[in-house]
């Protein structure tokens, strides 16, 4: 009588359990017998032919798990995924804790505003109001704690940022020995926030005063190499380290904005060119209007954004030329930030959304500064008690005016947490309100 198992028995012969010593030890250690049944059945058995063929079936991989040390094969099965489950689920909460609860807050300040707007609390707004207002802000906060508490920036933002400053951060000569220090630019963010605590202290050139033994503070000696060359003729040692061959701030600022433009002109062209694809039907349709929108996209995000840059970075030169050295030294910075930030105008009809990016970024900073520095001190769950009160508030404003929450995707989101299907109320109402209208004509 034929045997109704699916599976042979497994061979009683140790020649015929025979295989190689990597793949068993892989098999025991990381799947059980019953497992890999379950494995086979559903997914090995589905496979191509050749890969079906190569596959062991399970009966030799029951062999292969009875052994002496079977349990400690279990053990190490099970350790591993633990370890493995652990680091998916620390993942799924970073994920959580730095996008999702930093973005509840501000996402819900924002439909607050739109249901606002809806309702015509801004009726007689003028016509420059908008979201780019909060850009000088953000970017105030955020160049101050680039300074001074990078720890709490954001390490891809200040990246960017020195990956398009060429012309004020000095980088190392390609003639210059590979033997003698030269300061990274990370460096010399650091000698110029230590500037500031000196109170910005006027440069004296070796060139001039060779006789002199330490021309630069003993915290700043690890910039003598852009400095102690610099053009006799600049009067402030900040200027001497962001530009030293050059004794014109206004020149430099000038020279930076056409170095600069370039690559970032073609940047951002590629991103928007990527973010075009799935309106690929309007540009066969329209080309040239969709062509001139999209150049038009591109000039003003790359003059904002290397206005803003330049502008940051010019401030200091601004700044040590128009006031006393001991006047704000150190909340420059902010000034700084907030002039460069002021370039958001140039992108306040299609720039919200990084508007409220940089936002978000600065309300992150900020709160690790301050707990850096004892301002405040963290509540435990507090995140998640602000997350929970953000929700609150978006949950309010979509049951008051779902077309205030933006995106059909997060309405949609919405309306399957309280129970109302993957449906987006707005399409929802706008199809109800055709659909009157057909029946009263």
């Amino acid at each position: 009588m034929a045997s109704t198992e699916p599976y042979h028995s497994p061979p009683s012969s140790p020649k015929a359990s025979k295989v190689d010593p990597v793949l068993r030890n892989a098999l025991r250690y990381t799947i059980s017998a019953k497992e890999y049944k379950t494995l086979h059945e559903y997914l090995v058995t589905r496979s191509p032919t050749g890969l079906r063929k190569r596959a062991p079936p399970p009966a030799k991989v029951d062999a292969l798990s009875r052994a002496s040390d079977d349990r400690n094969a279990a053990a190490i099965r099970a350790s591993l995924r633990v370890f493995i489950a652990s680091q998916i689920g620390l993942q799924i909460w970073d994920l959580i804790t730095t996008r999702l609860l930093a973005r509840g807050p501000t996402k819900a300040a924002e439909f607050v505003y739109n249901a606002m707007d809806n309702e015509g609390w801004f009726r007689n707004k003028p016509w420059w109001w908008g979201s780019w207002m909060l850009m000088p802000l953000a970017t105030g906060q955020l160049l101050h704690a680039f300074v001074y508490d990078r720890d709490c920036f954001p390490k891809a933002y200040g990246d960017f940022i020195l990956s398009h400053t060429p012309n004020y951060l000095q980088r190392r000569p390609r003639s210059y020995p590979p033997s003698l220090p030269w300061p990274e630019p990370n460096k010399i963010v650091d000698s110029l926030a230590e500037m500031s605590r000196l109170h910005w202290p006027p440069f004296t050139s070796p060139i001039l005063f060779p006789n002199i033994p330490s021309p630069l503070p003993s915290s700043l000696a690890s910039i003598a190499p852009i400095t102690d060359p610099a053009h006799p003729s600049i009067p402030h040692l900040s200027c001497a380290l962001l530009h030293p061959r050059n004794p014109s701030c206004s020149s430099t600022f000038l020279t930076y904005i056409v170095t600069a433009f370039p690559p970032l002109a073609k940047f951002f062209a590629i991103i928007f060119a990527l973010f075009s694809l799935p309106r690929y039907k309007a540009f066969l349709s329209s080309p040239a209007k969709e062509l001139n929108s999209l150049a038009k996209r591109i000039l003003r995000m790359t003059l904002f954004i290397t206005m803003a840059i330049g502008t940051s970075w010019g401030s200091i030169c601004l700044f040590a030329n128009l006031l006393p050295r001991n006047f704000l030294p150190t909340q420059r910075w902010f000034l700084g930030g907030f002039l460069g930030g002021l370039w958001g105008f140039v992108e306040r009809k299609g720039g919200r959304a990084n508007f409220l990016y940089s936002v978000r970024l600065s309300i992150d900073s900020a709160w690790k500064v301050g707990k850096k520095r004892g301002w405040w001190k963290g509540v435990r769950g507090g995140d998640l008690g602000v997350f929970v009160a953000g929700l609150m508030v978006i949950n309010a404003v979509y049951e008051r005016d779902a077309a205030a929450v933006q995106g059909s995707l997060v309405r949609k989101g919405l309306g399957f947490l309280r129970g109302e299907g993957l449906v987006d109320r707005v399409d929802k109402e706008v199809s109800k309100g055709d659909e009157v209208e057909r029946k009263g004509q």
